[in-house]
């Protein structure tokens, strides 16, 4: 097995078995991953690959806009944020702004960040019972 299947064959799996909040941490990282990318298309004058990967981050977006669970407040919250990144990267795509990606990459890295300490502490407080049992 090449490196390259062996390594798809890996993501597959950890992918498979991600637990819901992990695959909201993928999803993150992934769209840092896109944007980050885009500015460095951006920098290089590379105009299509700077679409296809801003548009890869909207969709990761959208996806977690449509992942939301409205009957949740925090959910109600976060809709109108996502939103906001969403047509910031549509501006910056549009006008190939390199100040709403580094805008839209900061919410995403914050968002990244903050749902890496609520899956610690979901893991920590899950730890704690299973011991006591």
């Amino acid at each position: 097995m090449s490196s390259n299947k062996a390594y798809q064959a890996y993501q597959n799996n950890a992918v498979n078995t991600a637990s819901g909040g992990e695959l909201t941490l993928m999803l993150y990282n992934g769209c840092i991953k896109f944007i980050k990318q885009a500015m460095k298309d951006l920098e290089h004058k590379d105009f299509a690959a700077k679409n296809t990967n801003i548009q890869k981050a909207q969709k990761i977006i959208n996806e977690l806009m449509v992942t939301l669970d409205m009957e949740m407040e925090i959910s109600r919250q976060m809709l109108p944020l996502y939103d906001y990144m969403y047509n910031l990267l549509k501006e910056a795509n549009i006008k190939n702004n390199i100040e709403k990606l580094e805008e839209a990459l900061g919410y995403t890295e914050e968002f990244r960040d903050v749902w890496k300490q609520v899956i610690l502490k979901d893991r920590q407080q899950k730890y704690k019972q299973g011991a006591s049992i």
